[in-house]
């Protein structure tokens, strides 16, 4: 059996060093190795930032303002389907804007009252209708 001088036996044996950008550890690494640039500086260099910084700035207009036909803020600006007409700046009141209404959410176990009430009331019924027919009492529906 002939052994492939080209394939070298891997070393298992690994060792730590610290990044050459920030100085952080970096663990895992092959004993051969010189240098070592930590998975951070990498994500930064390729464009990522280190923590995601939002861009959104609250106008304090409410949800949906631009698809109204007609919406004036509380600074007096007048606004028709998005487009700010300055004209009519300071002429309309401000949009009086209704609070959203809350759905009531029913638990799991309300849901199971309440259908097992329904067969309860179905069953009653049924029964009332056995007994109307034995006691001879049809009704002419």
């Amino acid at each position: 059996m002939a052994v492939n001088k080209h394939l070298k036996k891997k070393s298992l044996a690994t060792k730590a060093l610290p990044c050459d950008r920030c100085g952080r550890i970096v663990e895992n690494v092959d004993e051969r190795t010189k240098r070592v640039i930590c998975s951070v500086c990498v994500q930064l260099s390729v464009g990522f930032p280190e923590e995601a910084k939002s861009t959104y700035k609250p106008t304090g207009r409410p949800a949906g303002w631009h698809w109204m036909k007609e919406y004036v803020d509380t600074d007096g600006n007048v606004f028709h389907k998005g487009k700010e007409i300055p004209e009519l700046k300071d002429t309309l009141p401000p949009t009086v804007i209704k609070p959203r209404k809350k759905i009531k959410r029913r638990s799991k176990e309300q849901i199971l009252i309440d259908r097992h009430n329904k067969k309860k009331a179905v069953l009653k019924k049924a029964i009332k209708k056995q007994k109307d027919f034995l006691d001879h009492n049809f009704k002419k529906e």
